[in-house]
């Protein structure tokens, strides 16, 4: 199937893709919902606007979509992470909040109350001040609906047309400037707005830009991810990994809250317990796995689809203090395995673009571009 031939959510088993020269006429197509409308060739028609996006996408070093297909597996928090991440690496950067009707990424970058400035050149990103690992102050662009919106509790009641054609707009009408990574925060699912970005982006993707899948461990979350594994088979989106979130939650002993079984607080009296009987106790931390891995986890649902494993993050209330507060992670158990990721991700270029590493071996070591 070529790039952009995305299968609608209600097709046939075996669908030949909407833009296929069979698409209406091939025998999966015999009774298919949809039939009529890819007889009638309009999917094969070239879209507008795909050159003057191609021509934006110019100034962009890599694009990376943030895909899963469940939602409440923290895809925007990592996107807004993983944002804060390059950008402290000194990488210029930009997050496209695509997530239409949920937009959460300006207050996870400190941005709520913010809104877009136009100018000849087109829409303006929000910028937020990042310090760099070297001290250097360094701009992270960042465009969301929720800068248009009047009201941040306000509903975004739009049929697909509409939230299609914002999409269309974002990609075609903000000046972003020369970037080093542009991050895409997509909604869950696999459906109109991810076939939207395939066919906005098909003719712009480089080799190295591509997806990086966010699951938890459960089975009920992965068995929607392993849907967005497959969209991007069927639509040639290169897998850059797959990060497994909430893995498990430590805690140091000493921090916890101790309560006794109706509920009394009993905090004060535990601590000082364990420090008289059991003090080493106090210098631990306690592991908890919340979502228990199903069959071979995360990790065995990336080498069952023959894509790198970038690594897990923990549940961690400071990640969930840093998404509050619009801030990146600085302490906490989740930030050195976030930083791995985001070495990761950025090293998968290096290997495909100059130490001429095969797609095998970047398999093997977890960090290249593997096209699922």
């Amino acid at each position: 199937m070529a790039s952009g031939d995305a299968a609608p959510a209600d097709a046939n088993e075996g669908c030949v893709g909407p833009t296929s020269e069979e698409a209406g006429k091939a025998s999966a197509c015999a009774g298919c919902p949809n039939q009529s409308a890819c007889a009638s060739g309009e999917m094969r028609k070239p879209n507008p606007e795909a050159a003057a996006i191609k021509e934006k996408m110019k100034s962009i070093g890599r694009t990376v979509l943030v895909l899963s297909g469940k939602g409440g597996v923290g895809k925007s928090t990592f996107s807004a992470q993983l944002a804060f991440g390059l950008a402290r690496a000194g990488k210029r950067v930009g997050l496209l909040d695509l997530d239409i009707c949920g937009p959460s990424v300006p207050l996870m970058l400190g941005l709520s109350g913010r809104e877009v400035h136009q100018s000849a050149s087109g829409w303006s990103p929000v910028y937020v001040d990042v310090d760099s690992e070297n001290d250097e102050d360094c701009e992270l662009g960042v465009m969301s609906i929720g800068f248009l919106m009047p009201d941040p509790d306000s509903a975004v009641i739009w049929r697909g047309p509409r939230k299609n054609g914002l999409i269309q707009q974002f990609f075609t009408s903000v000046d972003w400037g020369e970037l080093d990574y542009l991050v895409i925060d997509t909604p869950p699912g696999t459906s109109d707005e991810h076939i939207s970005i395939v066919q906005l982006l098909k003719d712009s993707l480089e080799e190295d830009d591509g997806a990086v899948v966010v699951t938890t461990p459960q089975e009920v979350a992965m068995m929607d991810v392993r849907k967005e594994l497959n969209f991007c088979k069927q639509t040639n989106i290169p897998v850059l990994g797959v990060v497994e979130n909430m893995a498990q939650m430590r805690l140091p002993v000493n921090s916890l809250r101790f309560v006794s079984a109706n509920g009394d607080e009993q905090t004060e009296t535990a601590l000082a317990a364990l420090q008289e009987k059991y003090p080493e106790l106090l210098n631990m931390d306690i592991a908890l796995d919340v979502f228990p891995a199903a069959g071979g986890g995360p990790k065995g649902m990336a080498a069952k689809f023959g894509v790198p494993y970038l690594g897990s993050l923990p549940m961690d209330p400071n990640l969930q203090s840093a998404a509050e507060t619009g801030k990146p992670v600085l302490e906490g158990s989740a930030m050195a395995p976030l930083k791995a990721i985001v070495d990761k991700i950025v090293a998968s270029a290096k290997l495909t673009t100059s130490s001429g590493a095969s797609q095998e071996d970047a398999a093997a070591n977890g960090t290249g571009v593997i096209s699922a």
